[in-house]
């Protein structure tokens, strides 16, 4: 006999997700639009937060495949898994957004600046480690193979950032975290894109939370069958046939 899964959600962090958005939405409109990009400007207020909240993910999945690495427990690993796959889809938003904003802006969809390209490589190195979970089953060897790789690719982070100081590139330079001060100068426009950051952590934190929760009950599932499948001691031992052993003694 085996023992129920509970399997009810034991987190519901969604509440404070859509007020997080909710506010964040709010003042992004109220902002004025910007002198030289004018409208186009807007898409900063999800272009950026999702910018940090991918380095965000994928720091977050190195401390995770470090405590693995360190303890051996599997919820470290839960943990790296989460964010990096959650930093993937950040990543894959970023991109999006800035094929969006650079189409009017430098003319074309795509070009190889080298911050577009340290981003895309950045994404497809983690699209590789979420593939890299799923080769085998073991959630052992999983997490062993994966937090070398989470380890390995958080290089790719100073890269991406620091790429418009250290080369000659496109894409415009920080504009908040400058030595001079953030140089957007609108208290409205900075405070929406503080405010924004803040959400999309909310929303980060509110994602990795149920994607672990998940893992977990993925997990609990496969013991459960597992040792469905192996049956109870004795099975294999057949109880005697009383009524045969008495016809062969007479």
């Amino acid at each position: 006999m085996t023992t129920p899964i509970d399997i009810r959600s034991r987190r519901w962090p969604w509440p404070a997700a859509a007020v997080a958005l909710g506010v964040a939405f709010t003042l992004a409109m109220m902002a004025p639009p910007d002198t030289v990009q004018g409208q186009l400007a807007r898409i900063m207020y999800v272009h950026v937060p999702a910018a940090w909240l991918a380095y965000l993910a994928f720091t977050v999945t190195l401390v995770g495949s470090i405590g693995y690495l360190v303890t051996r427990r599997l919820s470290w690993d839960r943990l790296a898994g989460s964010s990096g796959e959650v930093g993937v889809y950040l990543t894959a938003l970023l991109i999006a957004l800035g094929m969006i904003w650079g189409k009017p802006t430098w003319g074309v969809w795509w070009t190889w600046d080298a911050r577009l390209t340290l981003t895309a490589v950045m994404f497809f190195v983690y699209v590789g480690y979420v593939a890299l979970r799923r080769t085998t089953s073991d959630p052992h060897g999983r997490a062993r193979r994966s937090a070398v790789l989470g380890v390995l690719g958080v290089v790719l982070i100073p890269l991406v950032h620091f790429s418009v100081v250290w080369w000659r590139t496109l894409h415009q330079p920080p504009s908040i975290i400058r030595p001079d001060g953030p140089q957007i100068d609108d208290p409205l426009m900075l405070t929406a894109l503080l405010v924004g950051t803040a959400a999309f952590t909310v929303v980060y934190a509110a994602l990795v939370s149920k994607r672990m929760e998940l893992d977990r009950l993925q997990l609990a599932l496969a013991e459960a069958r597992a040792a469905a499948d192996q049956g109870v001691a004795g099975d294999a031992v057949a109880a005697p046939d009383l009524a045969e052993d008495m016809g062969a003694g007479r």
